[in-house]
């Protein structure tokens, strides 16, 4: 018999996760001669884990991985301390964290935004303080800056993937959107994602 305030040894309502579900995010640079992501999917490999996600991209002078591991309690502790020897080498700046596995999010309903328009300050802030108003989450976002080939202008590009809720009225949405952006002077579209 059980008593009040303890748990029984073979109780398993208060179960552990599966052992392959701990989860750590890897924040990786180096300079954009040498990538990162050899090394750290090398270290992954290595230490038992899984790569479960994945983005590269350059920025400046510098090349930028993120990467989501995945494996067993131990395997995760083992990738730890072989990013922390990596780390001391001096080639890569790294930052790593323990987190958890992305909580699946069926009520919200994926669209692509993407926005050109004559580069100044403060456009992306705009625009993430737009979908933040809304209630809208950014899932990701890909923004640059160029010169028009034609004309020389510096421009701004932006292409971001929503979730916008499923019980937000779209067609009200995209009206407020394209009247913000054209408050802005922004030329901008927002199509549902296709895959």
């Amino acid at each position: 018999m059980k008593q009040a305030g303890r748990q029984a040894p073979n109780d398993t309502s208060a179960a552990r996760p599966a052992s392959n579900e701990n989860y750590l995010l890897i924040s990786a640079f180096s300079a954009s001669s040498q990538s990162p992501l050899v090394a750290i999917s090398k270290r992954i490999s290595e230490c038992g884990c899984n790569l479960a996600e994945a983005r590269v991209s350059t920025l400046g002078g510098e090349l930028s991985v993120l990467a989501l591991a995945q494996g067993a309690w131990d395997a995760i502790a083992k990738l730890e301390n072989a990013l922390g020897r990596l780390d001391r080498d001096g080639e890569l700046r790294l930052t790593h964290f323990r987190t958890g596995a992305r909580q699946q999010q069926s009520n919200l309903l994926p669209y692509v935004v993407e926005v050109v328009a004559a580069d100044k300050p403060g456009v992306l802030f705009q625009l993430a303080e737009f979908f933040a108003q809304q209630g809208i989450t950014i899932e990701q976002l890909h923004s640059t800056r160029y010169r028009a080939m034609q004309t020389g202008a510096d421009m701004f590009s932006a292409q971001i993937t929503i979730g916008i809720p499923s019980s937000m009225h779209i067609a009200a949405l995209r009206d407020d959107f394209l009247e913000f952006c054209d408050g802005l002077n922004l030329d901008a579209i927002m199509d549902p994602m296709k895959f």
